[in-house]
């Protein structure tokens, strides 16, 4: 609308004796109208945030989680495409200083040893900062939790999920275990925080996707999550027990095995557990595929240390026998993959040098060694399994010499030990060997440093191990591996782990990231992981 004519309508309402009819008022109103929404129309078609876009120097792939600070603490964090949407109305048209800081990345210092850059802040306006990955590993995208690509959504970019925003109502999740069965994929997680209440859901979470090439997105771009809900739309128990018990209830140790009648069933332990220290109850579950829950199978004495299901297992073959051998945190436990033998605690085997029938004793332990002295490591039933703790007590006390172990991880540039607290194993087709993914315990982050290590046996030895990832006073605990996920003949690998400030020490926990679970790819070709060889 032209300028006079709105002139002449604000003149006719001043002056009621110039007013026009009815009807070229109602005209002109009409038109005054469209030109004011037209004009809104442009204004909102304008983005009114400042873009910045973070990029990996190595790949031009978005850097998630990279905090964005202004000078006066005002804190944004990039999304899973590496975006952040800046609103700061009082700072338009103003030039601003961002500190730029992300765990194992690194932004170019200025003269003065600050790591940041200058913005003008006008609405629509962009940046794109590019930074150097200090980590092995890639860091690729948040998979759970409020707000995984709000940024992107904010400033009207495609997300690759189908719920960038809140999927089954989640705000938060402990600890994934992820595995194929009946033609999906299952995720399960721990203790699992709502929007409505501190107080969440501790008995367990689910949910599918579906697997690469055959209707699921390449793991690279995300994973399409379908959360097992309740009538409120949040995510439900998938291991209710009873529903009055008390206490958390913690899964673990998931597979799939042949059931009596050879059906393929899904089984595991659990733990139901009173504090993160003390435990109420543990045992033996079983998916029902119809109600789609776990239900108690057996339970277990709670004097019982390993004799069932923990960590995330491994199939390994044996002269024609499929094993399930488990973690914590090395694998030394393992027994038969059939539902029976999982049942049955005489069936499991301790991976041990000790003597048939022995217990781990510290200095008055009993080490098996054959004729020629050497030691007579195996699968043994009756004895207790030989962990890198129990290993080191042996060669304190002189029953051990530091070549005769296995489990005695080192960090491979200095050759100082590494403690690990869990980890994952699984066989490689690419390096033909098997691969481990270790969280470090009292490393330079309390449970926030990963590393790799790989040997042609699941026993090992393992010996030297290289850092992959590392985190500035945060935690990343219970990385694991999805497999299922190689790509380029086992060269890709991915992996996921708990993002929290859980026993790190961080000042403060991140926005949306903290207690969720972020996604990691690692390239086996890379020459800094041969050290590890």
């Amino acid at each position: 609308m032209h300028e006079s004519t709105i002139r002449r309508l604000i003149g006719y309402h001043r002056n009621p004796g110039q007013r026009p009819a009815i009807g070229a008022c109602v005209r002109f109103a009409s038109s005054l109208l469209a030109a004011l929404l037209a004009t809104a129309g442009a204004a909102w078609a304008e983005s009114p945030f400042f873009e910045v876009r973070a990029l990996d120097s190595a790949t031009s792939r978005g850097v998630p989680l990279v905090d964005i600070e202004m000078v006066n603490g005002v804190r944004y964090v990039t999304d899973s495409d590496g975006r952040a949407a800046i609103l700061e109305p009082g700072l338009e048209g103003r030039r601003v200083f961002f500190t730029v800081k992300s765990h194992g990345y690194e932004y170019p210092a200025d003269g003065f040893g600050f790591r940041g850059f200058v913005a003008d802040l006008r609405p629509g306006g962009r940046k794109q900062i590019v930074l150097r990955r200090l980590n092995i590993a890639e860091r690729l995208y948040r998979v759970t939790g409020e707000g995984v690509y709000r940024e992107s959504v904010l400033l009207g970019c495609p997300a690759p999920v189908e719920q960038p925003l809140l999927a089954g109502q989640v705000m938060g999740q402990d600890s994934v275990l992820a595995l194929p069965y009946r033609g999906k994929l299952y995720w399960f997680w721990g203790d699992t925080q709502r929007p409505d209440y501190p107080l969440g859901q501790f008995r367990v979470s689910g949910a599918t996707s579906l697997p690469p090439g055959r209707g699921g997105l390449d793991p690279a771009q995300g994973v399409n999550l379908s959360y097992f809900v309740g009538p409120d739309g949040f995510s439900r128990p998938m291991a209710p027990m009873t529903g009055n018990e008390q206490g958390a209830v913690w899964v673990g140790g998931l597979a799939v095995v042949p059931d009596e009648a050879g059906r393929a069933t899904l089984v595991g332990g659990y733990a139901r557990m009173k504090s993160l220290a003390e435990k109420l109850e543990q045992g033996l579950v079983r998916f029902d595929d119809v109600k789609q829950i776990f239900e108690k199978a057996k339970a277990i004495d709670l004097k019982e240390t390993w004799r069932f299901p923990n960590g995330h297992p491994v199939e390994v073959a044996e002269r024609g026998e499929g094993y399930l051998v488990f973690p914590n945190p090395f694998p030394t436990a393992r027994v038969r993959a059939t539902w029976m033998a999982v049942q049955d605690g005489a069936q499991y085997e301790a991976f041990t040098c000790l003597a048939p029938g022995a217990r781990f004793e510290k200095a008055k332990s009993r080490v098996e060694r054959d004729a020629r002295g050497r030691v007579a490591w195996g699968w043994k039933k009756g004895c207790d399994p030989l962990g890198q703790a129990e290993e080191g007590e042996l060669i304190k006390a002189g029953l051990l010499k530091a070549n005769e172990a296995h489990f005695q991880l080192a960090d491979a540039a200095s050759g100082k030990p590494v403690r690990l607290h869990s980890g994952s194993f699984y066989w490689n087709d690419y390096l033909k060997a098997y691969v481990m993914i270790g969280l470090e315990i009292g490393g330079t982050s309390m449970l926030g440093e990963v590393w790799f290590a790989r040997a042609r046996s699941i026993t090992g030895p393992w010996g030297k191990a290289v850092k992959i990832v590392t985190h500035d006073r945060y935690s990343f605990y219970n990385p694991t591996q999805h497999p299922f996920f190689d790509q380029a003949g086992g060269r890709i690998i991915y992996f996921e782990g708990t993002y929290a400030d859980t026993f790190s020490g961080a000042p403060c926990p991140t926005p949306r990231y903290n207690y969720n679970q972020v996604m990691y790819r690692l390239d086996l070709a890379d020459g800094r992981l041969r050290a590890a060889e």
